[in-house]
């Protein structure tokens, strides 16, 4: 299991730069424009919580009451990683959308101004919240599942005009279970 996670994190060099974005003054801002071939990934995802590489921690937050997030993950554009893309797609999820860059293309990675195992974090208005890098995005420590609950139970960059009722309600239902899992 771990020699697949570390496989998986050495072929995805994931967007971000920082422990979290608030420092630098991007929080709470859209992503910059970045495109996979002729695919805006953060186009499609308005009006849920978007995460960028998740890997396993889905199935524990989905079982925790947390659905209507979009996991992603951008595959870095370097030759080796290209070559290894099949297998990164293997052994993802198919509920994990995985993203090819194109060679010629501009560099997503660079867009975002990420390097390798960063993990950015969007609100349902497709804001930044969090932007964690290492050695914070290790998945056996606790940010980057906190850095999600946060986003999916707080209003972190205010309202936002795709939250509805119905999701705002089920979204406060969570909170006691979140604020429970914070202190664990």
């Amino acid at each position: 299991m771990k020699a697949g996670l570390s496989l998986l994190l050495a072929l995805c060099l994931l967007p971000g730069g920082g422990a979290e974005s608030e420092g630098e003054g991007t929080r709470c801002k859209p992503p910059p424009g970045w495109s996979i071939g002729e695919v805006e990934p953060m186009k499609g995802v308005m009006g849920q919580v978007t995460v960028v590489a998740l890997l396993q921690l889905r199935l524990k937050l989905e079982g925790q009451g947390l659905d209507n997030v979009t996991y992603m993950v951008v595959n870095h554009q370097g030759e080796q990683a290209q070559h290894l893309h099949t297998l990164l797609s293997q052994k993802l999820s198919e509920n994990i959308i995985l993203y090819k860059q194109v060679p010629k293309q501009d560099d997503v990675w660079q867009a975002l101004a990420g390097k390798k195992d960063d993990f950015l974090i969007y609100d349902r208005c497709g804001r930044l919240t969090h932007h964690i890098f290492l050695p914070f995005s290790i998945l056996g420590t606790p940010y980057v599942e906190n850095a999600i609950k946060e986003t999916y139970c707080q209003r972190i960059c205010g309202d936002c005009t795709y939250e509805v009722h119905t999701h705002t309600h089920s979204v406060f239902h969570n909170i006691e279970s979140f604020r429970r899992s914070m202190k664990e």
